[in-house]
């Protein structure tokens, strides 16, 4: 076995605003896996890294890449005997774990082969309105109603609520018919979250992601309970591994929905246990990109294609990026599609 990596930063078309700050570039690490009696054979994964979320996201990242290569690479390297946990570095575990499925099957990118990968099937997605001033803002949700998308998902938690709330209010009333997601990624303080929920509710609104910050189980396993919108955890699955700390988590918060995104949560085994845990539970679940690149996206596109999920998902971020990776993924009436 062989192994390789480079580095790519992605360039955004346009500022990412969400209750993090602004994103205008972030980091990708591409690895590549090969057989040295087979090299044109070559699987890739993607190492991607969301800026102050990622827990990857530290300065030693590159190098802890490199001598990942570098024990691959050992003569007496055997990948079945490789021990890298994800609790240390998620976002590597999955792209070598796409990196070897890819592998696989050929090295062609196509690791779950699907009707969805024979372009006769497509996936539902939800159309993002970033943070931004008003005008920006409603430029985009026109944008994405006229081009077929029925799912509309705004981050908010970073503006002045009333101006949120009354741009909420301005979509409700001019798209009547959409379904609206909220994500909120931690912003609203624990004191006002149940008033705001209350003000928002009128609007009709599907879920809100991560209304309060990661690690406030109690203040959210309470909101849970009171709050007149579905609650979805997002950030608050990051960092925990042991499926035994998951169950627990999901018994005593008990969401409406769970967000997936496997470059943060370890990669597809890992997130087959949420899944699996979740469904148990009565908790339902979709899948979102966590900013990939288009071979991030590809893969987690075809995995969640295969779950068979008919929720509408977040994987609609394959625009975002000026200098993304070419790829067969588009997105027509508000679906991610495979063109072939």
């Amino acid at each position: 076995m062989r192994a390789s990596f480079r580095k790519h930063t992605l360039k955004f078309n346009f500022p990412g605003g969400t209750s993090r700050g602004v994103l205008t570039e972030k980091d990708s690490w591409f690895i590549s896996l090969w057989e040295n009696d087979n090299p044109a054979v070559v699987g890739v994964g993607e190492c991607s890294i969301i800026p102050r979320l990622s827990i990857d996201d530290v300065p030693e990242l590159e190098e802890v890449i490199a001598q990942t290569v570098e024990v691959i690479n050992n003569d007496n390297f055997q990948l079945s005997a490789f021990n890298f946990q994800p609790e240390d570095f998620p976002a590597l575990r999955f792209a070598l774990e796409c990196a070897w499925i890819d592998l696989q099957n050929g090295g062609r990118q196509l690791l779950f082969p699907s009707p969805f990968t024979e372009g006769k099937a497509a996936i539902p997605i939800n159309g993002l309105i970033w943070m931004g001033d008003f005008d920006s803002m409603w430029q985009l949700a026109e944008e994405k109603f006229k081009t077929g998308f029925r799912v509309l998902k705004m981050k908010v938690g970073a503006l002045d609520f009333d101006e949120e709330l009354y741009f909420v209010a301005q979509l409700r009333r001019n798209f009547p018919e959409i379904e609206l997601r909220l994500d909120a990624n931690g912003g609203f303080p624990p004191e006002e979250a149940l008033e705001r929920l209350l003000a928002l509710a009128q609007y009709r609104i599907h879920s809100i992601e991560q209304p309060l910050k990661q690690g406030e189980i109690e203040k959210t396993a309470l909101l849970c309970r009171k709050s007149p919108i579905a609650i979805a955890l997002d950030e608050e699955l990051i960092g925990i591994h042991l499926i035994a700390e998951k169950q627990k988590l999901l018994q005593y918060i008990l969401p409406q929905y769970i967000i997936l995104k496997p470059s943060l949560l370890g990669g597809f085994a890992a997130s087959d246990e949420w899944i699996s845990l979740a469904e148990s539970l009565g908790i339902k679940w979709w899948a979102t990109s966590a900013l990939e690149s288009n071979i991030g996206l590809n893969a987690i596109a075809q995995w969640t294609f295969i779950k068979n999920n008919p929720l509408p998902q977040g994987l609609g971020t394959g625009s975002v990026f000026g200098n993304n990776i070419p790829s067969l993924l588009i997105v027509e009436n508000g679906s991610l599609m495979y063109k072939v």
